[in-house]
């Protein structure tokens, strides 16, 4: 699998574990951000990484930043990105499984390193599970093409 990771200043350390613990379970890692604790905007990397998700350059992605809500938020704005907030492994298997999430966002400031690796791991491990859950995704993409003008 291709995943794509981008953080803000605040999450290069993290992201230097997860690249590693991803390129040890086999998978392609591409770094889609600096890694420099000089300051950038979160929404910058989240766009380059939903954008290689689009494209389809990457299975899926991984973004970090202190709290992860800019990220999650950031990468969410874009049409076709699923992006799941995750604090433990049972929500970031659920994340896939019930809702299809094809971005894992961290809050580097809140996720330890050795629980962030049991995270991703369980995320990448778990499959989408279709069924009742493909109509909720379906409502989901619906909601992406709506223009209510509010």
């Amino acid at each position: 699998m291709i995943i794509a990771f981008g953080s803000d200043h605040g999450g290069v350390q993290l992201k230097a574990i997860l690249i590693e613990c991803a390129r040890q379970q086999g998978h392609i890692a591409i770094d889609c951000s600096a890694n420099s604790t000089q300051p950038i905007d979160y929404p910058d990397p989240a766009k380059i990484v939903a954008g290689k998700i689009i494209a389809g350059d990457a299975d899926k992605g991984v973004l970090i930043c202190k709290t992860g809500i800019g990220m999650s938020i950031a990468a969410n704005k874009v049409r076709g990105i699923r992006a799941a907030l995750a604090y433990n492994e049972e929500i970031a298997r659920l994340s896939r499984r019930h809702n299809d999430a094809n971005v894992l966002c961290f809050g580097a400031g809140y996720t330890e390193a050795d629980l962030a690796v049991r995270i991703l791991t369980a995320w990448l491990e778990s499959e989408f599970e279709g069924g009742r859950h493909q109509r909720r995704v379906n409502k989901l993409q619906e909601l992406e093409e709506m223009n209510c003008g509010f």
